[in-house]
């Protein structure tokens, strides 16, 4: 398997869309309106599916290359997006899972939160799974 770096791969997604004079199209708006598109083809992907067979969906090769080809998509055009308005994807994620650990923490395996006590506040009163990207 080849890895790539994120300056590289966007790079090359700089390199095609020029080579294509598509760059008058890749505004902030177009691009965000395109990652969203692609988001909601990978949803569908699993729209009507269970959940055990959204488990298994990499089984099938033909649903596993949907799949991948949908990342790939949603990828590029995020890529594409930070790339327009300066924005380095890997510092942004990384200040954001910094802010997340203080606002969600963990919690202590007696099912409390580990920052109980000290000094309570507005997360005392959330309820409800919470994800990283929040």
């Amino acid at each position: 398997m080849v890895h790539h770096d994120v300056a590289a791969l966007q790079r090359r997604l700089a390199e095609f869309a020029a080579a294509r004079d598509w760059q008058p199209y890749h505004t902030p708006k177009n691009l965000a309106a395109a990652l969203s598109v692609e988001a909601s083809e990978l949803l569908e992907i699993f729209q009507w599916l269970t959940p055990e067979q959204a488990e298994r969906v990499m089984e099938d090769p033909e649903s596993a290359h949907r799949v991948a080809d949908e990342v790939a998509d949603v990828l590029a055009y995020l890529l594409q997006f930070c790339e327009v308005l300066g924005v380095d994807p890997l510092v942004a994620l990384a200040a954001k899972i910094d802010r997340n650990e203080v606002r969600f923490p963990a919690r202590r395996r007696d099912g409390g939160d580990a920052g109980e006590g000290a000094g309570g506040g507005a997360g005392e009163a959330e309820t409800g799974d919470r994800h990283s990207s929040e």
